[in-house]
Formats: C-alpha cells, structure tokens, sequence
C-alpha cells in the first residue's frame, strides 16, 4: 500500500510543481497578473486553479496519513500565490516523506472514513486508495493542468506524467 500510494503521490506533486513554475513563468513573460491567472476556472462552477491544487494536497497527505494510521496535518487552505502554492506542495511532500512503509503494515484493511460533501464516507483502505483517493489526486491535478492549458499555458501530458522531469 505504501508503494502504491506516497510515492505515487510524490512523483504527481512533482509534476504539479514544474507545471505550477511553468505558469508562473508564463505570467511573467506575458504580462498577466498572477492572481488572474490562479483565479480562472474550466466553468463558473467548479474551483480555480489554486483550489484544484489545495484538494490534491489534501488528498495526498490525507491518504498517506490515513493509511499510515496517523492524523492527518491540516493546511489553512490560504495560499494567495505561486510561491505559497510552491510552499504548500513542498510541506505535502515532506509530510509525505516522513511515513515509512511499516506504518503501512495491513492497510488494506484498515477502516478509513472521512467527510466529504458533507457526507460521512467509510472504506477499507485498499478500497479508498483506488476508488477515492487516488482518483480525487488525479482529478484535481488534471484539472489544475487543464484550466492553465485552456488559458494559453503550452502543456504536453508528458509534463504532467513525468514527475517534474520533462
């Protein structure tokens, strides 16, 4: 479960990272307002960019901490800014680093519920990795990527797959 999850989460983090400083990079160039640029959305209805980054956050440090069997560190969800979002990603990831594979021992089956929507959720621990935590990280990270995308931010898929490498 360890495997299939923190570094799972690190490597996408990453990726969210480099795609982040490319944005931020593009801002610069272009003349755009950073906080315009943070502020779009795929539709009126859905979160901007920096809250598709706060939820996959979020979910990454919620899922290692919920399968490790530790609380799960609470962020204040008030980032204004790239470097704060730099910031955020950063404390996810060192957050991430800290849990050790033993910690992971019978998480499977490890009883997990949270609140989402309002509504009490209830897993065991395979079940909320793969259809719950993972699927809600790639959601928001694809959707961050997207809103940039569709706002002039040139983006290949390798640039969201390659954990910051590409």
């Amino acid at each position: 479960m360890y495997d299939r999850s923190v570094p799972i989460f690190i490597h996408f983090l990453k990726s969210l990272s480099a795609i982040l400083r490319k944005a931020e990079a593009h801002c610069e160039a272009k003349k755009i307002d950073p906080a315009v640029m943070l502020s779009m959305r795929l539709f009126p209805d859905m979160f901007p960019v920096t809250r598709q980054v706060q939820i996959a956050t979020d979910a990454a440090k919620g899922a290692g901490a919920r399968l490790a069997g530790v609380p799960v560190p609470s962020f204040a969800d008030d980032e204004k800014t790239f470097a704060e979002l730099q910031d955020r990603i950063a404390r996810t990831m060192d957050f991430l680093s800290t849990l050790k594979k033993e910690q992971f021992e019978g998480a499977e089956t490890r009883d997990v519920s949270l609140k989402a929507g309002g509504n009490e959720l209830k897993f065991k621990g395979e079940a909320y990795l793969e259809t719950f935590a993972k699927p809600n990280f790639y959601f928001h990270i694809t959707t961050a990527y997207a809103i940039l995308r569709h706002n002039g931010l040139e983006l290949s898929k390798l640039e969201y797959l390659a954990g910051g490498q590409a």
